[in-house]
């Protein structure tokens, strides 16, 4: 299949269609990532220049986040024309600002009779502690990923939002390991369901299928450990059933949060793409054990550009399926960095 226009023309996807296991499958979907590799910190955003309807959930207890409450299917703005997913803790919302200056330069936006606003609900993650915690997303970078956005699949691993993602901070980050951005997609006569996520979870990342760890908290016992070594893995679950894992948890860092968007190219009202965000969180659930607690922030936006019809409850099933496929990607491809090991390059893992 020819790449889907700059433009963001939102068009059918049909039989034949060559679909590349990306959110951008989705016709008028694009991404662009912006990141600063030495202070491990950076952004990622989802374009869609022609609005999608957007819903949010939000499930962790210590979410940062942009223009959620506008996304509630009781208020009047239906359309966003932009996510933003940054590192940088609340000062990282400040990207959204980029973004928007892009947007408006480019005359996109909610028509309000005196002007175009860009519609831009952004989330954040803490990556403070990893890297150097004086640099941050700001709007300068939000508009430099804005401004490299396409319908090409976006880089997965230490990219955007995810470059100083980690996962498995039960004993803290010196026995966490690094993780990243994921995407994925899935299609079913002319439906297409895509996801993008930054990783970056109190827990650990379980395989779906098997139910193995596939990265999370290290054994803190002495000696090197190989990975896939038994041992190597700590077990955040078995662990909070221990005297010292309850311990711990008093003094755990709350610098986590899984943050990500769910897009389809299905025509559905706010309220249904709300639904889809909801039942995108089940994916979650599914690869991060614990998931939503009251160390995490969890976020899951949901975008439908409404080309195709569809059925809200199959179209939220799916984003389950390919939320949990794209946090899978976000740690096997995530490479060590700031001193943690990653599965990219499993023979430094130590």
């Amino acid at each position: 299949m020819g790449r889907v226009p700059r433009t963001g023309e939102q068009a059918e996807v049909k039989p034949g269609m060559e679909l590349k296991n990306a959110i951008t499958d989705v016709p008028g979907i694009e991404v662009g990532q912006a990141q600063d590799e030495d202070a491990l910190t950076g952004c990622t955003v989802v374009l869609c220049r022609k609005g999608a309807v957007g819903g949010v959930d939000v499930r962790g207890s210590i979410p940062g986040t942009r223009e959620t409450d506008l996304l509630d299917p009781v208020n009047l703005v239906e359309k966003v024309h932009a996510i933003v997913l940054a590192g940088g803790s609340a000062f990282g919302l400040d990207a959204a600002s980029g973004v928007m200056r892009y947007l408006d330069e480019n005359g996109i936006g909610f028509d309000t009779g005196a002007g175009k606003v860009p519609i831009v609900p952004a989330a954040i993650l803490f990556d403070l502690n990893l890297g150097r915690g004086d640099v941050r997303p700001d709007a300068d970078m939000g508009y430099r990923a804005a401004a490299s956005a396409s319908s090409d699949p976006p880089a997965e691993g230490n990219y955007g939002a995810g470059t100083g993602a980690s996962v498995g901070k039960i004993f803290g980050l010196k026995s966490a390991m690094k993780s990243g951005v994921g995407t994925s997609s899935m299609h079913a006569a002319g439906l297409v369901v895509g996801a993008l996520v930054a990783v970056n979870a109190f827990g650990d990342v379980i395989d779906p299928k098997g139910g193995q760890i596939l990265a999370g908290a290290r054994s803190t016992r002495l000696g090197p450990l190989q990975l896939g070594q038994e041992g190597y893995f700590g077990d955040t679950l078995e662990m909070m059933k221990t005297f010292i894992g309850r311990t711990v948890l008093n003094f755990a860092t709350k610098a986590n949060t899984v943050i990500g968007v769910v897009a389809t190219n299905a025509r559905l009202s706010k309220a249904e793409t709300t639904k889809v965000a909801q039942m995108a969180q089940d994916g979650l659930a599914r690869t991060i054990r614990p998931a939503h607690t009251m160390l995490d922030g969890d976020t899951i936006f949901a975008l439908a550009t409404g080309v195709k019809n569809a059925d809200p409850s199959t179209v939220g099933a799916f984003a389950a399926e390919v939320l949990a496929q794209a946090i899978v990607r976000g740690v096997q491809n995530a490479s060590p960095a700031g001193g943690l090991p990653g599965l990219n390059h499993s023979s430094n893992l130590k």
